[in-house]
């Protein structure tokens, strides 16, 4: 796993270019980080700068202007904010329950598993039965918990910052193609416009792979039990945890009653993202407005012990009376 932050290579002896030449083409740290993923994806890996840059990428490659994209209700809301910033290029959206069926009409189904925050899990068998090319988010499941190329997904989407590197020190993206000839045509897209990453973030991606299982299957055993004390809770109103991964979300009165609850905390990190060893919570209303209800929480799972977590989180929930 050797780290190689050169941005160029010499030529060969013949004066003709090697394998590697100029790091906006292609570096050997990050064409590592690349067959790793697509091993665990089971298809081709390509790196982004974020998460947020992998589909802003893949949205332009994939579709033409006049294009409608059909979006799972209540995902990432960074998603359809990116999609917004290219309406002026004639790119529409439409939102849909991603538990039933895509629109007929859709020229793109896009999908997320599960969604965040709202946790629904997309019905994978109706998406892929669409005409339409089909993208499964898959950043909250991750690999450990499904292959989305497995169940007729055309390409899979990560933002690798959360689970895939998992600690809370890396920014990054990736997009899993199914068709090789597609991840040929989406690396020279890749080339050509430079979204691309640097070496140190996919060495950091390297090395969070081998921890990935220990640590998601750990988050998810912490997230259900978590989602199942909180059910219990008497100032908790509603509850969301699909049954995989470390991400859960729920309800307490009101805004003013999640702001003390994630100001209450010691142990869980009032902050946001998601996907790190050390478990943290935050109100989602701060940034997605009445997409969400206003005492709407979401918490990650780190890997700190239950009980821990528990003690300090319904102490926090005693105080939002």
């Amino acid at each position: 796993m050797t780290l190689d932050r050169s941005a160029v290579w010499p030529y060969d002896e013949r004066g003709e270019p090697r394998e590697f030449l100029y790091a906006r083409y292609g570096n050997p740290t990050v064409a590592d980080a690349e067959r790793a993923l697509g091993a665990l994806e089971g298809g081709t890996a390509l790196l982004f700068p974020s998460g947020t840059g992998a589909i802003t990428a893949l949205a332009l490659w994939l579709a033409k202007p006049g294009d409608t994209i059909a979006l799972a209700a209540g995902c990432y809301f960074g998603t359809s904010v990116a999609f917004q910033a290219l309406a002026k290029w004639g790119l529409r959206y439409d939102e849909f329950d991603q538990t039933g069926e895509p629109p007929a009409d859709a020229d793109i189904v896009w999908v997320e598993a599960p969604s965040n925050p709202n946790l629904t899990m997309p019905n994978l068998e109706a998406a892929a039965a669409h005409s339409a090319p089909l993208v499964v988010d898959s950043t909250v499941a991750t690999p450990v918990h499904l292959r989305p190329l497995e169940h007729g997904a055309d390409f899979v989407v990560h933002s690798a910052t959360k689970y895939l590197i998992g600690h809370h020190d890396a920014v990054l993206g990736a997009i899993v193609c199914r068709d090789e000839a597609a991840a040929r045509e989406l690396t020279t897209f890749r080339t050509h416009t430079g979204i691309v990453t640097a070496a140190d973030q996919a060495w950091l991606l390297l090395r969070s792979l081998k921890t990935l299982d220990l640590r998601v299957l750990r988050q998810t055993e912490t997230a259900a039990e978590i989602s199942s004390r909180l059910r219990t809770h008497p100032n908790v109103t509603k509850v969301r945890y699909p049954g995989v991964g470390g991400l859960v979300t729920f309800d307490v009165a009101d805004g003013d009653a999640a702001r003390r609850v994630e100001t209450s905390l010691r142990t869980i990190q009032n902050m946001t993202s998601l996907g790190g060893v050390t478990s943290s919570l935050e109100s989602r209303h701060r940034w997605e407005g009445d997409r969400v209800p206003p005492g709407l929480l979401r918490f990650s799972a780190g890997l700190e012990p239950v009980d821990t977590l528990w003690s300090d989180l319904s102490a926090a929930l005693d105080r939002a009376a």
